[in-house]
């Protein structure tokens, strides 16, 4: 459609230019270009003429039938559309036939824009939380990625008329960046895509990735977008692409010309060739101009030449000269190359002296010097310190390959030093890091943004004989000694590349860092390659400012390295059968140790565990800590999901099989300063054995190689625990959440008790509300070995259980709330994981008895629990039951009786002895009387019985008689009454006579 209104639109211009313009001049090619309408459905086409500028001419030429429309020509070439031929390229430019190519970044190209997206963004969010000032930069040769979250989209539109192809290059070496490249049709509708196309892979620092995606016929909208989460004040590598080239545009109607500092010296060149050193070019040469050698200089593709300076002390570098015939070394001076500054003129300096010959320092251990200049390997089964010539293991033992560099004279033969920058090529030739002596030390480079790069390629890892039938969990392992002396904002990264897949940054270390070790584990046996980069600062430069911040390794160790070197044996396990082998050293079975006084093979104690290259000898095997147990190899200890704790004479048991699962916790949201949203995901795997798993979304489709169905490639963490960073979808233009950052927060567990220490780890209970039930909080202990540049004693981790009947068995996980990422430190976290199962198993102490009355000779028995019931689970509550009993009645109606038997008899007693003594007084009473009235007493204290009396009464005897308890109560009265007398009972039987005593 679109081609007929350009036909018809052309036709009448053509009929006003010949019919209506009296008067107007006649057009020349000058005023016209040519220009193909679209394709038909038979796939024809015509050429039109286009005014530059209407109503200024008249005569346009006619429409022709144009070319056919899946006509190309080759590279070099472009089409003439005067002729409808293919023509070469003049000298200076280049075509590549039937592609674009874009590598001059000065400012985006026609046809490209960059679009940013805020991530929850308001209208009143300001500019600094907003992502307005977000876009790719174009640096010359290269663009430049945002260095924020901000999700930031380079957009290119081309129509195809057949099947073609993108190809770019580009650097990658942040994953906390996320870098994706698309394609949409017309309708807004992504292409399908193979993943690890569209999730690029990491680049290490320095290095350039290529890409190449196949394109389909039609519009094709690509999309190169940038977008993260920066956490705190850390500031993210850009992702840099450079060399968009775009094939199958059908044709091309004209040439490119090259850019400056390059050049094409022949007619019809499908590119453009680089300027040599110290010389020139401008826009579309076809040669290059050599520049002043005496004051001036170029590096390689440069659009000008530059002015030498006077040499100061920037420009020359300190090295270690190579050991000679008589093992001498010094230290000397030598200006940098190229040598870009003036020696003889004011204000330069010159040359240090060469230092003193010095001895050459030892070999390194498992290399020997055989009177020569150089080290050289110890031959496979022998080992050497380095100082002494390599000898045969001693029966019993075996070698332990590997590699330990202590003595820098020169670099190791399987150590490469390179140098790179982004933006030019000045340091490629460079050494980017120098033995000397002690220590390799970073070299200068040619700008204090370069990247100085040590390597080290490991081909595979092989275990100890006597190893090699564990289960391992360590294959091998790398540990170097470092140190940055650093003004500026400098970085060393150490990073790993497994088969030659993909580099990931392992670690980094920003500014200055005191001299320290770090290991990292390598869990899989793979050729890998290990290599440093140190940049004194990130921002573009041309001058070398901060020459004197530098970063030194003094040690780099590589143990079980498949073509290493041995610098000492280890004892193995010896077979006691003859062998046809060459080595009498046999492989252990799994969870055994080797016995040192007999050569055998000795299986670990229960629940110990055998840590990997351990010294012979029991103490090789180390028992798990509380409430833990190791697996059936002895590799690991783990909890069997049961826990139990004593007090006194109460021990309670606790069943956690219901935590059994991997336990999850989604904590957030948090923001970034740019107001990125983003989750932190843990996975908990607290008992029974089972590892937590957290996945790379994003990283595991950029990683991912399909070889035998298995994936290559570091695309998930397994560990006790783990953590991931989640980014919702919502806000970002994405399909999906994605999930990246999976880092280990534990993988070994250290045990289990209600104590607040264990080891070296330490619980924080103030950092949870206090528990409100009697039953102690049981704390799980973990942590995880291998160190960080923040956490020199590795991450630690303390989940902590507390019984919660009102919770599900599952329960519910929590973090700190002054902690909201779980941690106040970064390297110790907390959780709290509240849940009934954490509640100890009932037992017949959490219930008591309850008897009711007795009727009939039966008497009923109910069990209850005991409130506030803190237990699950164990044994249930004993059913009612009714028990025999005997009644109380009889007992009480004879004790009715008795007590009425001991009341009348009472009653009786006091009647009696009440009679009794009204008796005992009368008599007393007349005794006294008589007594008045026929004598005279005699003094108080005397009675005397007159003469004449007779004793005929019986009656009237006076006898002494022992008080009764009664009168001795009377006599106590009387006493406190002031009178002192005894009462005694007489008995007149002679009236006359009266006894005394």
């Amino acid at each position: 459609m679109r081609s007929c209104a350009l036909l018809i639109l052309c036709s009448l211009l053509h009929h006003h230019h010949c019919h209506g313009a009296v008067g107007q001049r006649q057009c020349t090619e000058a005023d016209y270009y040519y220009e193909y309408t679209e394709c038909d459905r038979n796939g024809a086409r015509w050429r039109v003429a286009i005014p530059r500028s209407p109503d200024t001419c008249s005569g346009l030429p006619s429409p022709v039938h144009g070319t056919e429309c899946t006509f190309s020509c080759q590279a070099g070439q472009f089409l003439e559309m005067s002729a409808q031929e293919c023509t070469p390229c003049a000298a200076g430019s280049y075509s590549l036939g039937s592609g674009v190519r874009f590598d001059q970044w000065d400012a985006l190209p026609a046809g490209f824009s960059s679009v940013a997206t805020s991530v929850e963004s308001t209208a009143h969010t300001s500019d600094r939380l907003s992502c307005n000032s977000s876009s790719w930069l174009p640096q010359g040769n290269y663009l430049e990625s945002n260095r924020d979250e901000c999700t930031v989209s380079l957009i290119y539109a081309v129509h195809l008329k057949k099947q073609g192809s993108v190809s770019f290059d580009y650097q990658y070496p942040d994953n906390n960046l996320l870098f994706e490249f698309f394609i949409q049709n017309d309708q807004c509708q992504e292409m399908d895509q193979a993943a690890d196309t569209k999730w690029l892979k990491l680049t290490s620092h320095g290095e350039w990735g290529s890409q190449r995606v196949n394109l389909k016929s039609g519009t094709n909208i690509l999309y190169w977008r940038t977008g993260g989460v920066v956490m705190g004040s850390k500031v993210v590598k850009p992702v840099f692409l450079k060399n968009i080239q775009i094939e199958g545009v059908a044709y091309t109607s004209e040439c490119f010309p090259c850019k400056p500092g390059t050049f094409s010296r022949a007619p019809g060149s499908s590119a453009c060739q680089a300027c040599p050193r110290d010389t020139f070019s401008g826009h579309g040469a076809s040669s290059c101009t050599p520049c002043d050698g005496t004051t001036q200089y170029a590096v390689e593709g440069s659009p000008e030449c530059k002015h030498k300076n006077p040499c100061s002390e920037k420009d020359y570098m300190q090295i270690h000269t190579a050991c000679d015939h008589e093992g001498k070394t010094q230290v000397i001076y030598k200006w940098m190359e190229p040598q870009i500054c003036l020696e003889n003129v004011p204000g330069a300096v010159t040359l240090p002296p060469s230092g003193d010959r010095e001895q050459c320092p030892p070999c390194n251990p498992g290399y020997y010097n055989n009177d020569t200049a150089t080290c050289s390997p110890c031959p496979p089964g022998t080992y050497s310190d380095g100082m002494n010539p390599c000898k045969q293991c001693p029966a019993g033992t075996e070698p332990t390959p590997g590699y330990e560099f202590k003595w820098w004279n020169v670099l190791p033969p399987n150590m490469k030093s390179s140098c790179f920058n982004v933006g030019n090529s000045k340091c490629d030739t460079m050494n980017g890091w120098e033995a000397a002596r002690g220590y390799v030390q970073s070299g200068a480079g040619s700008s204090d943004n370069d990247y100085l790069i040590l390597n080290i390629h490991i081909p595979g890892f092989k275990l100890p004989t006597s190893m090699s039938g564990q289960s391992a969990t360590e294959y091998g392992r790398i540990t170097f000694e470092f140190e940055t002396l650093c003004t500026a904002d400098c970085e060393l990264y150490f990073m790993m590349d497994v088969n030659k897949k993909s580099t990931t940054v392992v670690e980094s270390w920003a500014k200055s860092q005191s001299k320290r070790s770090y290991s990292h584990v390598m869990t899989k046996n793979a050729s890998v390659s290990y290599t440093w980069a140190f940049q004194r600062t990130n921002q573009p430069s041309e001058t070398r400012r901060y020459v004197n911040d530098v970063a030194r390794i003094y040690t780099v160790t590589v143990s079980n390295a498949v073509d290493g070197v041995s610098s000492r044996c280890r004892a193995c396990a010896v077979s006691s059968r003859p062998s046809s082998s060459s080595s009498p050293c046999v492989p252990c079975p799994p969870g055994h140790y080797i016995n040192p006084e007999t050569s055998q093979c000795t299986q670990c104690p229960p629940n110990t565990y055998l840590t990997p290259h351990s010294t012979p000898g029991p103490d090789a095997c180390q028992a798990c800590g509380p409430a833990s147990k190791s697996d059936k190899d002895h590799s690991l200890c783990f909890s069997d999901c049961r826990f139990t704790h004593s007090e006194g004479n109460l021990t309670r048991t606790y069943d956690l099989g219901a935590l059994r699962p991997v336990g999850a916790l989604m904590n957030g949201p948090s923001f970034t300063s740019k107001g990125t949203k983003y989750y932190h995901l843990y996975n908990i795997s607290l008992c029974g054995g089972q590892m937590a798993e957290c996945k790379d979304n994003v990283t595991d489709l950029s990683l991912y190689e399909s070889q035998n169905g298995k994936q290559e490639g570091s695309t998930s963490v397994k560990a006790f625990i783990c953590q991931s960073t989640i980014i919702p979808a919502s806000g970002r233009g994405l399909h999906t959440s994605l999930s990246s950052q999976s880092i280990t927060l534990a993988d070994t567990f250290m045990g289990a008790t209600v104590e607040n220490t264990l080891g070296d780890i330490t619980a924080q209970p103030e950092l949870f509300p206090e528990a409100s039930k009697k039953i102690p909080d049981v704390n799980f202990y973990y942590r995880s070995l291998e160190a960080t540049s923040s956490c020199a004693a590795g991450r630690r981790v303390v989940v902590r259980l507390r019984c919660d009947p009102d919770k599900s068995a599952t329960g519910e996980i929590s973090v700190p709330s002054q902690c909201p990422a779980g941690t106040c430190d970064g390297c110790t976290f907390h959780f709290l994981w509240q849940s009934s199962a954490a509640c100890p198993v009932c037992s017949p102490q959490d219930y008591h008895r309850i008897e009711g009355a007795c009727k009939g000779g039966q008497q009923d028995v109910l069990y209850v629990w005991t409130e506030p019931r803190v237990c699950v689970g164990g044994v249930a509550l004993p059913q009612k039951k009714s028990v025999p009993c005997e009644s109380l009645d009889s007992w009480i109606e004879l004790g009715a009786v008795l007590g009425a038997l001991s009341a009348v008899l009472l009653v009786s007693l006091t009647c009696y002895f009440w009679k009794k003594n009204k008796r005992l007084e009368y008599k007393y009473s007349r005794l006294v009387m008589s007594a008045n009235k026929e004598c005279e007493l005699p003094g108080a204290d005397s009675c005397a019985v007159m003469e004449g009396e007779t004793e005929a009464e019986p009656e009237d005897e006076v006898l002494y008689s022992k008080p009764s308890l009664i009168r001795k109560l009377k006599a106590l009265a009387s006493k406190g009454n002031g009178d002192s007398y005894e009462n005694v009972q007489l008995n007149s039987s002679h009236p006359k006579a009266l006894v005394w005593s």
